[in-house]
């Protein structure tokens, strides 16, 4: 065994208390899971309806995507009132019905919190944008034109930044004769966290969700917050002529004094029971060190792009091609890195990620196979596991028949922009949504093969997969060897085995091109999980740094075949977790 393949994780009575890293939590995008009203979207009733699913299924943790009131430009990320639920998802009473339940089960409720960004239809921007003597004009960031250029016209904004939606990152606003920041979509103004009445109304807020029986918050890209008040042009990478402002606002220069003065203003004085989540694209692991370092009191957690973005070029449009050596790579670069302070988050899914069997499994012949394998890489790893909503089941990427098929704003402006290239056709940038798009996490939760897939009497938002007919929640409940329950038990094992949340973590044949092998071990207690990223056998005899001899005898806890007898063949996309104990 080399160093590089060794991470030793240190564990202190400290660290193991804290309730959420021996946690699950289940991602609910409420749009598209269930709807109990027959117009098509998916509301907080229809969440309660199937909160025993959730319960059946051993789940810690539910994360709301956004319920707020909103236009939904961007899905409800993009909230015109912070403390009202939109009426496409219910009331105020529904929500606190659901709390309730939820507690009731044990359950926490954590909401999705997106300060980065208002919609524009916010009574905020709407004061901001009535004038320059608005008294919340700087409430956001509003800019004069370049010096000698005329405002609306390409190149004349403050800044060469590009968006993550595609297009200039400013707006124009005709009657004052500035532009306005957005860094995602034009309907999506930033907020200007320099201004310390925006932090103080953000952290009311946030109090009073607290006080509703909220358990803690997923920060939507929080590490965005602080921009670099220069606001200085980024480099030009783009093929749109645009530049990379990431570098300027990324990770600001306050971003540390903001969160940490959010945790003692809203979280100070109400002790350790609430969890908090940052989404932080493009944070590297020194970086994440010290967001989740306890002494520091910033974030639990945070959620990195890295392994997402292992199949993706400069853009995420951009397709390379899977390797699991990458992906075993960036994995131990954090697990090592979050070893001694901070803490991982794991996930696969999430509303913005395609279906991760589609994306590293092979969603044909080894669907099941490979959907159970990578749920256990996952999970067995040290961190807090998330599951977004059909992880469980195993729901795959969509076949998209045309552009009228989407409803991602993301992919709609892509698809606007790239087709402005004479080089670029219709058909590749549906190809590259069908592989990467965001609306392949978002067609309706596949509940059963009754029509809609059990989601709605009505006609969905967006189209369900046809495969719902046979990849449904009713056709794998408690049917032996479902990914359902292979899902249920992964988490059982979470909750009753310490060594899978607390333990050591000891990377094996880091170097071996398909077997994924690690080592767990608190105490007397070692796990092992080895998993077989191929379609054809591997035969563990070859596969160098693997003393599989000292585990005969001990005990198979988990796999996604019936047990053989080769016990050094590994089939294909076959995953087992061991136990032994050691003197």
């Amino acid at each position: 065994m080399t160093d590089a393949a060794t991470l030793l994780v240190e564990t202190t009575p400290e660290q193991t208390d804290a309730w959420w890293k021996s946690a699950v939590v289940y991602q609910v995008y409420p749009r598209s899971f269930a709807d109990s009203n027959g117009d098509g979207i998916g509301d907080l009733p229809g969440i309660l309806h199937h909160v025993d699913y959730l319960d059946e299924l051993g789940i810690d943790v539910v994360w709301l995507s956004p319920i707020y009131a909103s236009p939904h430009a961007d899905n409800g990320y993009d909230i015109s009132d912070y403390q009202a639920i939109d009426p496409s998802y219910g009331t105020l009473d529904d929500f606190d019905r659901l709390v309730a339940e939820l507690h009731r089960r044990g359950m926490k409720i954590v909401m999705d919190l997106v300060v980065n960004h208002t919609s524009d239809e916010h009574p905020w921007f709407i004061e901001s944008a009535s004038g320059p003597s608005s008294p919340k004009r700087d409430w956001y960031w509003w800019r004069a034109p370049r010096p000698g250029q005329l405002g609306g016209d390409r190149g004349a904004e403050p800044t060469n930044w590009e968006s993550f939606f595609s297009g200039p990152t400013w707006e124009f606003d005709k009657s004052s004769r500035e532009y306005y920041l957005h860094l995602f979509d034009r309907k999506q103004p930033d907020l200007n966290w320099e201004n310390p009445e925006v932090r103080t109304a953000i952290y009311s807020m946030m109090r009073w969700w607290l006080d509703r029986g909220v358990d803690g918050f997923r920060m939507d890209v929080i590490n965005l917050i602080s921009k670099d008040p220069a606001l200085p042009d980024g480099e030009v990478q783009s093929p749109s002529g645009l530049g990379n402002g990431f570098p300027h606002f990324s990770y600001g220069p306050r971003i540390h004094e903001f969160l940490h003065e959010m945790h003692v203003e809203v979280f100070g004085s109400r002790g350790g029971d609430f969890v908090t989540v940052g989404e932080m694209p493009g944070a590297t692991v020194e970086q994440a060190r010290l967001y989740t370092d306890p002494v520091r009191q910033e974030l639990d957690m945070v959620f990195q792009f890295e392994h997402v973005g292992i199949d993706q070029g400069a853009t995420k449009w951009q397709h390379v091609p899977f390797d699991l050596l990458t992906l075993k790579r960036s994995f131990m670069r954090w697990q090592d890195g979050l070893a001694e302070s901070g803490w991982n988050s794991l996930y696969w899914n999430n509303h913005d990620q395609p279906r991760i069997v589609s994306r590293f499994g092979n969603d044909g012949r080894y669907w099941s196979e490979s959907a159970r394998l990578l749920a256990a890489v996952l999970h067995l790893q040290r961190g807090t596991p998330f599951v977004y909503q059909g992880e469980e089941l195993g729901m795959t990427n969509v076949p998209f028949a045309s552009h009228d098929d989407l409803r991602d704003i993301e992919s709609l402006n892509y698809v606007s922009e790239a087709l402005r290239d004479p080089d670029v056709t219709a058909d590749s940038t549906l190809a590259n949504i069908r592989r990467v798009g965001r609306d392949n996490a978002r067609t309706p939760m596949q509940w059963s093969a009754a029509d809609n897939a059990g989601f709605s009497t009505g006609t969905p938002w967006i189209d369900t997969n046809a495969n719902y007919i046979t990849i449904n929640a009713a056709s794998q409940r408690g049917i032996a060897g479902s990914v359902f329950e292979f899902y249920r038990s992964l988490i059982q094992l979470r909750h009753d085995e310490p060594a899978v949340a607390h333990g050591d973590f000891r990377m094996l044949a880091p170097d071996n091109p398909s077997v994924f092998a690690f080592t767990r071990t608190a105490g007397t207690t070692q796990l092992l999980v080895i998993a077989n990223f191929a379609d054809a056998p591997t035969d563990l005899e070859n596969v160098e740094e693997m003393d599989l001899e000292s585990w005969s005898g001990s005990e198979l806890l988990l796999a996604n075949y019936a047990p053989t007898a080769a016990d050094m063949l590994l089939r294909p996309w076959e995953v087992r977790i061991l136990r032994r104990y050691c003197l």
